[in-house]
């Protein structure tokens, strides 16, 4: 992912995945936790009770209650020794400890194991079905049946000893037939001596009524949940686990990407400081290393800018020397000067130091115009042969030894025409400068040509002077360059000529290109560029 907000995206959504798997995974563990814990709940205080009246027993005896109890509750219950029962050790500690062992054979069934901890320990196991309903009513058989025992004014008393005592996980009262929320038709039956199941309010919840005989209490048990509602701690805790994981993982995520925008500022900083040569390292394809490339790029861009810049003031300055030196001394000459004639011939010379001044400017400031961006380009169509016959005319009659001539012209236009899109004042200009340069430096001729394709068009200029050695092609476009062998400086011009040209065909989205001419034997300078803009 080369997107620095798909990473963080991506991870956090991975975190969340994450972090929903382990909460499921912590609420599955939970529930089977708290499942067995609701499971021995309901069942501890009803085997226990069962294993302490059989505890005092004979074998006749044990044998004739399991078979009543059996019947009564409708589950199969046994008595087994505790070697034969396969138990690991976790389970046999925790039967010892006094606790009731559930395990779940079903959704709704299972197997409960109670301890007789007598001389040979004994296991009471019982298979449940239903494990709320049949316990429900298997604890009211056996609690009533204790019960009975004691005069009715104790009943009450035995009952909070034997919740005490047993560990029921609900609650047990005797409440008279009175007072019991129960309607007419349930009052019926338990005076019949039925057992009656309620649901409590709100339908999550029942309660079991048992009257008991010869007198005024009715035994209520209850409430039975089915499962209590999860605490909202551990809620709290997992989403603060969720938060806690999330943000570690956003933090490895961006701490990477952080230092690498700290070694951007830096080296922005070392920029703005005057180090140009400061960089960044380019690691990656992502946004960040897209930013560092450019961010490279820019800073290659400004170093080279200002180094141009140096150049350029350096070359302006040397530029500048020569023609204001000729004006100082052509002003001192006039003042020694012994006739007219004299002062004329020395008037004549500064005007000349002026123009040549006057060149200067005008190409450096054409040249900074170009340089600084994208000149207000008013694109239209222009006939390049007519373009070639108008410079013609313009720079022909300027040297007496040079002859300048239109050479081949192609194009795939039907009527022979060469339309092509440009700006017609900075294209005259670039076709000056590059018939003006051929003429300076041609021994007799200069040819121009052109051919107009389906896509791209092209100007040739062509001379048959000494040409441009191979090994400063790349450089003779940088501005104020001029070379000292067979181009020599006294062949006039300020190095910006081929300089413009370049910048002016670059804003047309083309290239000039130099090279040896094959017809002439002298340079060959081409311009290439769309046919159509935008194209």
């Amino acid at each position: 992912m080369n997107s620095i907000f798909l990473r963080i995206y991506g991870g956090m959504l991975a975190a969340l995945v994450l972090v929903a798997l382990l909460g499921v995974g912590t609420l599955h563990l939970v529930n089977e936790v708290r499942g067995d814990q609701y499971r021995e709940g309901l069942a501890r205080g009803t085997f226990r009770l069962m294993a302490d009246n059989l505890l005092p027993m004979n074998e006749v005896e044990r044998k004739r209650a399991l078979v009543v109890w059996s019947r009564l509750l409708g589950i199969p219950l046994e008595l087994q020794a505790l070697s034969d029962v396969a138990l690991d050790s976790s389970e046999r500690n925790r039967l010892q400890r006094g606790h009731v062992l559930v395990r779940q054979t079903g959704p709704h069934s299972a197997k409960v194991y109670g301890l007789l901890d007598g001389k040979q320990p004994l296991l009471l196991t019982g298979e449940i079905q239903q494990i709320s309903e049949q316990l429900a009513r298997a604890t009211n058989y056996l609690l009533i049946d204790e019960l009975i025992r004691y005069p009715v004014s104790e009943q009450p008393r035995r009952l909070d000893e034997l919740k005490a005592a047993k560990q029921f996980g609900f609650d047990l009262r005797l409440v008279r037939l009175a007072d019991a929320t129960l309607d007419l038709d349930q009052r019926r039956r338990i005076d019949e001596g039925d057992t009656v199941m309620a649901l409590g309010k709100g339908g999550d919840s029942i309660y079991v009524f048992s009257g008991i005989v010869d007198t005024p209490w009715v035994l209520e048990i209850g409430p039975l949940y089915q499962m209590n509602p999860y605490p909202p701690q551990l809620l709290v805790l997992i989403g603060a686990l969720g938060l806690s994981l999330i943000g570690l993982i956003v933090y490895l995520l961006v701490r990477s990407l952080e230092q690498r925008l700290r070694a951007l500022e830096s080296a922005a900083t070392h920029i703005a400081s005057g180090r140009l040569d400061a960089r960044v390292p380019t690691r990656g394809a992502d946004s960040v290393g897209r930013l560092a490339s450019s961010f490279n790029a820019m800073a290659e861009h400004l170093q080279t800018s200002l180094n141009t810049q140096r150049e350029l003031v350096r070359a302006v300055s040397h530029e500048l020397r020569t023609p204001v030196a000729r004006l100082r001394f052509g002003l001192e000459m006039i003042a020694d000067a012994p006739n007219d004639s004299a002062r004329r011939k020395y008037m004549e010379g500064m005007d000349s130091d002026i123009q040549d001044l006057d060149k200067l400017v005008d190409e450096m400031l054409t040249y900074a115009r170009l340089e600084q961006g994208s000149p207000a380009l008013n694109f239209q169509q222009v006939e390049l042969k007519g373009l070639i016959d108008q410079v013609i005319d313009e720079l022909a009659p300027l040297s007496n030894k040079v002859r300048v001539e239109c050479g081949a012209v192609l194009s795939v236009q039907a009527d022979g025409a060469c339309w092509v899109e440009a700006e017609p004042r900075y294209l005259h200009r670039a076709l000056q400068n590059l018939v003006n340069n051929a003429m300076r430096y041609a021994e007799g001729r200069v040819l121009i040509s052109c051919q107009v394709g389906y896509k791209r068009c092209r100007i040739d200029v062509e001379d048959d002077g000494p040409g441009v050695p191979e090994e400063a092609w790349e450089r003779l476009f940088s501005p104020f360059l001029r070379l000292d062998d067979s181009r020599t400086r006294a062949s006039g011009g300020h190095g910006l000529g081929l300089s413009i040209v370049r910048r002016i065909i670059y804003w047309h989205g083309g290239r000039a290109q130099i090279g040896r001419s094959e017809s002439l034997g002298g340079a060959r300078f081409s311009l290439v560029w769309p046919r159509r803009q935008g194209d």
